[in-house]
């Protein structure tokens, strides 16, 4: 099986719900929580996985505001999601004063490695309302991700981002620690969401390593933009806002989707992966092992 490709299969520990895990010690899963509730308890933030139907429902919502649906309707049904968690897979919110303003949405997936077939997470979307953007909402609701599944024995979270988006990048490269590697062109094909309507859907992989030192360094905050380069380190620049670029000169933004998708399946190819950004956030690709 190639690694990416994901599977439906929920093993029993996951499905129930189980806290315990052999391969996870306890204090790295004591950690991870308090990476996400000393700050949301600092900030009056509130974080809790959603289970019963009407809490699911603020979700939704917040996904649909997120990524707007054209021509109505919704990007997951909240009977959908209600499956998805029962059957053992993640959905949380964030709230201030009893408000939802962040959301996220995982599912149980699995991986082949050098070891055979892995359990891991495949985070699938997570969203921030426009006014509590660029506050912190993405990086906490992501370490409440991060302890939730080492709380049940995962230590690997998959999720998909569109590279030409750098924020994007800076959050999950800086804050979370994540490495980047797999380039799939047009992967989700057709988009139908205002803010992906007319894109090929590009996606590179984040690959989440829960227990690695990358991603309890970033929790600690010492992560930071690379400002001097290895030897066998190269740099693949990025705009430095699509979206805006999108809207004032799409010809232009169309050819950073052609620059960036020839250098970085140039570089995966030879077997680098994106192990950073600048100070200006342009990626930083290194070869794996070094």
């Amino acid at each position: 099986m190639k690694r990416g490709i994901y599977g439906c299969f929920v093993p029993e520990h996951i499905a129930s719900g189980a806290i315990a895990s052999e391969a996870i010690p306890a204090e790295l899963v004591s950690e991870a929580a308090l990476a996400w509730q000393l700050p949301a308890e600092r900030e009056g933030i509130e974080i809790r996985s959603l289970e019963v139907a009407s809490e699911i429902q603020d979700a939704a919502e917040i996904f649909d505001a997120v990524w707007p649906p054209l021509g109505g309707g919704t990007q997951v049904p909240p009977n959908l999601l209600r499956a998805i968690t029962h059957s053992g897979g993640y959905c949380s919110a964030a709230y201030v004063e009893g408000v939802p303003v962040a959301a996220a949405l995982a599912l149980v997936g699995m991986h082949e490695d050098e070891n055979g077939r892995h359990i891991h997470l495949h985070s699938h979307m997570a969203g921030v309302l426009e006014p509590y953007r660029n506050r912190g909402f993405g990086t906490l609701i992501k370490a409440h991700q991060r302890w939730w599944a080492m709380s049940r024995g995962i230590d690997t979270i998959v999720w998909t981002f569109d590279p030409l988006v750098s924020r994007n990048a800076t959050l999950n490269l800086v804050n979370l620690g994540v490495s980047v590697r797999d380039y799939e062109v047009n992967f989700y094909g057709a988009m139908n969401d205002a803010i992906n309507v007319g894109e090929e859907s590009d996606r590179v992989f984040a690959w989440w390593d829960l227990t690695g030192d990358r991603a309890r360094a970033a929790a600690r905050g010492e992560l930071g933009p690379i400002v001097e380069l290895s030897s066998s380190q190269v740099v693949v620049q990025a705009p430095e806002d699509i979206v805006a670029l999108r809207a004032s000169d799409p010809m232009a933004a169309q050819q950073w989707r052609n620059e960036m998708r020839k250098n970085l399946l140039q570089e995966f190819a030879a077997g680098r992966e994106i192990v950073g950004v600048t100070d200006n956030g342009d990626y930083v690709l290194d070869i794996v092992g070094t």
